[in-house]
């Protein structure tokens, strides 16, 4: 049998500097979600900062919104865990400025693995992106890492 690891973090969110969601993070997205039961949405419109290729969102940026979505679906329903693994499927690229609309949702619980699945369309409802991934449940500590 496989051990999992133990992993302890500091769950303060009055500090939040993460790049995706950190309120107080000045150079990030700050993603602001909605959860209904097992479903979580957000929205995002990413600026000329966020660009790879000359007007074109960075693929890293659309993964990390999906790693984003991915994990807070589950901890905004109780359960706080950190990525384990996940897998990307960027389906075509997306302007800068343009408005993302981000769907997540659990797909599978256990005690010590959560799965969930993530999708980035547009307004008319094209698929950008979409991932799925694990999640490490952890103990919350607050003030270690």
């Amino acid at each position: 049998m496989v051990e999992l690891p133990k992993v302890s973090i500091d769950t303060d969110l009055h500090k939040n500097q993460c790049f995706g969601c950190g309120p107080h993070n000045p150079l990030g997205l700050k993603l602001k979600f909605n959860i209904d039961g097992d479903t979580l949405t957000t929205e995002c419109t990413p600026d000329a900062v966020f660009q790879g290729w000359p007007g074109l969102v960075h693929g890293g940026i659309l993964s990390l919104i999906l790693d984003e979505a991915m994990n807070n679906v589950i901890y905004l329903n109780g359960t706080p865990c950190i990525t384990a693994s996940m897998h990307i499927r960027l389906r075509k690229p997306v302007k800068v400025e343009e408005t993302l609309y981000i769907t997540a949702h659990i797909t599978r619980k256990s005690r010590k693995i959560m799965e969930s699945k993530a999708r980035i369309c547009l307004k008319d409802g094209s698929i950008i992106a979409e991932g799925t991934s694990k999640q490490y449940v952890i103990e919350e500590n607050a003030g270690n890492v």
